[in-house]
């Protein structure tokens, strides 16, 4: 799942009956993966403030990490400096991309205010090898090819499962790749439309509290049966 806007509310603020949720979760040894368009040392902490233990998609995809045996692993799936140079041609192209307070952090990608336009960076940059992906909090430019999805396919290997073996939860465009390969596809009324068009089960709840009632509907949650 995302973090902003799937395991918070509409001011951004953590969800205390969904992370409560993921925690029973992951002692039944469930997977529980966050996949964020955020910075790895943000949903790292949340990762350890909370008390999981599946992997982690950072950065729209560019990085994966795990946590495995006491060491801390991270694989980067995309290169920082094509992002910068896609940052660099729209300067020169005469946009004003104000990067994000958190891109001082990024390590394979750039996050820019949403206040830059989509339709045109995506003008500017349609023959360098880079993706312009709007986010709702965000607008990030990462190289083309690499996304949540395939990041996502890689960190479930090691449990010998795909993306259709998974409920995913997602509500912005960057998330729609991964809730259309997902086994049940979760969004929210307030969601990108792309990702509530891809989404097998709409919440009427928006943000978290639409994910805690999605998990429910799923019964992900229901006891287990003896025997």
């Amino acid at each position: 799942m995302d973090i902003d806007g799937t395991l918070t509310d509409s001011h951004r603020r953590l969800y205390p009956p969904a992370i409560a949720l993921l925690q029973r979760l992951d002692r039944r040894g469930v997977p529980v993966i966050i996949a964020s368009g955020n910075v790895l040392p943000i949903a790292l902490a949340l990762y350890r403030f909370v008390g999981l233990s599946g992997p982690i998609v950072a950065e729209n995809g560019g990085l994966l990490y795990r946590g495995e045996r006491g060491e801390n692993r991270v694989e980067r799936f995309a290169d920082r400096r094509v992002a910068l140079r896609g940052l660099a041609a729209l300067r020169r192209a005469g946009l004003k991309p104000v990067p994000l307070f958190t891109d001082r952090w990024r390590e394979s990608e750039v996050a820019l205010e949403a206040t830059i336009s989509v339709r045109r960076a995506r003008s500017v940059l349609a023959r360098q090898p880079v993706d312009v992906v709007p986010t709702g909090y965000a607008v990030h430019l990462i190289e083309k090819g690499v996304g949540k999805l395939s990041t996502l396919r890689a960190a479930l290997q090691p449990f010998g499962l795909g993306p259709e073996d998974c409920l995913v939860a997602g509500d912005g465009e960057n998330d729609v790749p991964m809730l259309e390969a997902a086994g049940w596809a979760v969004s929210f009324r307030r969601a990108d439309p792309l990702a509530r068009r891809a989404a097998d089960y709409l919440a009427r709840s928006s943000n978290a509290a639409g994910f805690v009632e999605a998990l429910k509907q799923a019964r992900v949650l229901s006891p287990r049966r003896s025997g």
